[in-house]
């Protein structure tokens, strides 16, 4: 989540009236008007809540978002929080809301909103681990669930157990409905189980789920098969029947795309040693997998036709770029060894992280000061392998000197560069402490993983094909979050500028600024506002953070998230803005 607070920023050049002009390290050449950013929701909206609705005094409004998704028709999913209120817990949950029309922000699942069925304890919702997605062709979200155990059973010895504390849930006709569960040691329920490992549950989903064509979820599992923990790719369709009496999902059986017991490495006779949370489009799933995730020698990106399969039959994977593949526009035997986990993908345009070369430099992260109180701790501490100096607990990772953003296109073939470091970034990898604290159980706050807690590194981009201009050859679009800034002796970066970026139907177009660390925060919200109480003067709190996620861009509409700041107030939403 992102806080609204002035971190090390130091303003870039003032914006004076609506332009959009080139990356700080750049020349100062302005190229097109910029939009007119809608908001979506800000820090001054209440939280459409059971108990809102009861007594206005018990509101909250919100206070923290994630990266949101939108689709095409302008529906945009996002995760949110309130502060704590009157000693009470802040509220977290999944909103929706409806900008083409300019529609209410909807409530899918908060902590007072009750497990869809199968759930024989009532038990509700503790926390949305991840953002959530939604189809790019209709209004069907997918997100993760983590709650308390849902369902009680009788096992073979006659003991009483209860199982269920995550799952993947989904609106494909209306009401919520479970689209994936812990539940799969359960004989009644035996379509959540891992299909190559029948009556095994899954542990957990990492990551977040994507869906597809309506009624279609793609989904990472992790499973445990011997004490061995294992992983995959898979799919669910789902179909609208009732479920113990409840809208239901029906009794598909879950289908394996591919994962790290069994699947080859598609052209090799190694099989899969990680795979990373897909994305899908068009009834077409892309997912990164390697031999090694630290250190790959084998592995890239695929595709996978989600057609209905018979059981037990996989999907034929599909390489689009590979580690080993040249890096285009580069100097021939330039090859990737590094490829992205985040991929965006639109059915036709894939856009993808890539690095190459020998050259790493060290960037010292340090330990987050706010956020879940325990795995702050946990990252303060030697046992996560920090070290303390003077500023604080930090450890240090090492990133590609020559890295970048490219997008393929799986009709031509192609695969061209979008951006990469050098003259005018400086570095596209962003890191994160996260995942699960020291003795954190299942379905707490902040057991964002099934695993320890650590430094885990993303990069940030989105396409949108849909584009249709009679002179456009190659209608895509493609925003990128970057940093422009200069390591010190220390490793640390000195006065960062932070940006989404915007390359546009062109692989020679010039890059488009859309939102930089210093801005005039009220280019994107007018509420951007520091008002001295004292001496009633205003002044314009400056843009301090952004994030983009790779479902935020569709059909030309594009949907951040942004705070705005000084240290005596601010401000936070997300936005929207049309690039058509």
């Amino acid at each position: 989540m992102f806080k609204h607070i002035l971190s090390g920023l130091v303003l870039a050049a003032a914006v004076h009236g609506l332009t959009i002009t080139k990356p700080a390290s750049a020349d100062s050449k302005s190229y097109e008007t910029q939009p007119k950013w809608q908001t979506v929701v800000n820090n001054g909206d209440l939280m459409p809540t059971h108990a809102c609705a009861t007594t206005l005094a018990n509101c909250r409004t919100f206070n923290s978002y994630n990266q949101p998704s939108v689709n095409a028709k302008k529906q945009v999913v996002f995760r949110a929080r309130s502060k704590g209120g009157k000693g009470g817990e802040p509220v977290h949950g999944v909103y929706t809301k409806d900008m083409a029309k300019a529609g209410p922000i909807v409530s899918i699942l908060d902590r007072d909103t009750e497990v869809p069925q199968p759930n024989n304890l009532s038990s509700l919702f503790i926390e949305p681990p991840s953002f959530p997605r939604i189809d790019s062709v209709t209004d069907m979200i997918a997100t993760r669930g983590n709650h308390k155990p849902v369902w009680e059973y009788t096992l073979a010895d006659g003991s009483e157990t209860k199982v269920g504390t995550t799952g993947i849930y989904t609106n494909p006709f209306g009401p919520l409905i479970t689209g994936a569960s812990k539940l799969g040691a359960v004989d009644e329920f035996a379509f959540f189980e891992v299909p190559e490992f029948p009556g095994t549950p899954f542990d957990v989903f990492p990551g977040s789920p994507a869906v597809t064509q309506g009624s279609t979820i793609v989904f990472k599992g992790n499973y445990t098969v011997n004490q061995i923990g294992r992983t995959g790719v898979y799919y669910r369709d789902l179909k609208n029947q009732s479920l113990k009496g409840a809208a239901g999902g029906g009794d598909k059986a879950v289908v394996l795309i591919a994962n790290n017991t069994h699947t080859l490495i598609p052209g090799t006779q190694t099989v899969f040693g990680s795979t990373a949370p897909p994305s899908a489009a068009k009834r077409q799933a892309v997912f990164a997998g390697f031999d090694n995730e630290e250190n790959p020698s084998l592995g890239g990106i695929y595709l996978a036709q989600l057609k209905p399969y018979p059981i037990n039959k996989q999907p034929t994977l599909k390489t689009l770029v590979g580690i080993g593949s040249q890096v285009p526009g580069e100097p021939k035997n330039t090859r990737f060894n590094r490829l992205g986990e985040g991929v965006s993908f639109d059915g036709r345009y894939l856009a993808f992280w890539g690095a190459w070369g020998d050259e790493n430099k060290m960037v010292r992260l340090y330990c987050p000061e706010e956020g879940n109180k325990d795995r702050a701790a946990y990252c303060k501490s030697a046992a996560s392998g920090s070290t303390q100096d003077a500023v604080g607990w930090y450890q240090e990772k090492p990133v590609p000197v020559h890295q970048g953003f490219f997008l393929h296109d799986i009709q031509s073939h192609k695969t061209v560069t979008i951006a990469r470091t050098g003259t005018e970034f400086s570095d596209f990898v962003y890191w994160n402490f996260s995942g699960r604290s020291p003795g954190a159980g299942e379905g707490e706050e902040g057991n964002e993983e099934d695993e320890l807690a650590r430094w885990r590194s993303a990069s940030f981009l989105a396409v949108s094909n849909q584009i249709k201009r009679a002179k456009d050859h190659n209608p895509y679009q493609v925003a990128f979050k970057a940093r422009t800034g200069t390591l010190d002796s220390n490793n640390t970066y000195q006065n960062p500028v932070d940006g989404i970026y915007l390359k546009n139907r062109s692989d020679k177009s010039p890059f488009v600024t859309l939102i930089q660390t210093g801005m005039d925060g009220t280019l994107f919200d007018r509420k951007a506002l520091f008002v001295d109480e004292e001496t009633g003067v205003s002044a314009v709190l400056p843009i301090t953070e952004m994030g983009l996620e790779r479902d935020g861009f569709r059909n030309g509409r594009l949907v951040i998230n942004a705070s705005m700041g000084t240290e005596e107030a601010g401000w936070a939403g997300i936005y929207l803005g049309e690039f058509r």
